[in-house]
């Protein structure tokens, strides 16, 4: 593994606590953050939100594919994918290519139930309009198989603190 690529690579569903755990993880490793959300929201001067409303969701996925492939060769840290970010071929491939390199990838497991006090579902997230609790639960369904396919390590998050978390997986990939 080379040291432009990340010690630490994070991906699960909304509320599973990616970025949270992220931050403290990176403190933990003495490493940087980065949120490819955040990227996204930088490159297009505008908040994932409106990039749905004013853009499309295949734009978004555009940007997030070109966020996710430039942190995975540029981001030495810490880096938390988007929920939805490991949706594309491209993104599963490269995520692949950086396990079997020997990346970690964990998965931020988390219940609904847990999920959803940290989602906040009145909030602004494009995808959980309607009934929110309910398309959460369909894109956890969908999303489930590709997330513990892409994972080397799999962290179920729930009745735990970010801080626990993080420590579970500083453990994991420190030696």
């Amino acid at each position: 593994m080379s040291d432009a690529q990340p010690r630490v690579v994070l991906i699960g569903p909304p509320g599973s606590g990616k970025t949270t755990v992220g931050t403290i993880l990176a403190k933990k490793l003495s490493a940087g953050f980065r949120d490819t959300d955040s990227d996204v929201e930088e490159a297009a001067g505008k908040t994932v939100a409106d990039i749905f409303v004013d853009d499309g969701e295949p734009r978004f996925r555009e940007l997030e594919r070109e966020a996710v492939t430039t942190a995975l060769a540029t981001h030495s840290g810490v880096l938390a994918l988007g929920g939805g970010a490991v949706l594309d071929a491209h993104t599963q491939n490269a995520l692949a290519a950086y396990a079997a390199g020997g990346g970690v990838v964990v998965f931020l497991d988390v219940s609904l139930a847990h999920a959803a006090p940290r989602v906040g579902f009145n909030q602004a997230r494009p995808l959980l309009v309607g009934n929110p609790r309910a398309r959460w639960a369909e894109l956890m369904e969908a999303r489930r198989p590709t997330y513990e396919r892409l994972a080397t390590v799999h962290v179920v998050s729930d009745g735990r603190t970010a801080a626990q978390v993080a420590g579970q997986i500083q453990q994991e990939v420190q030696p």
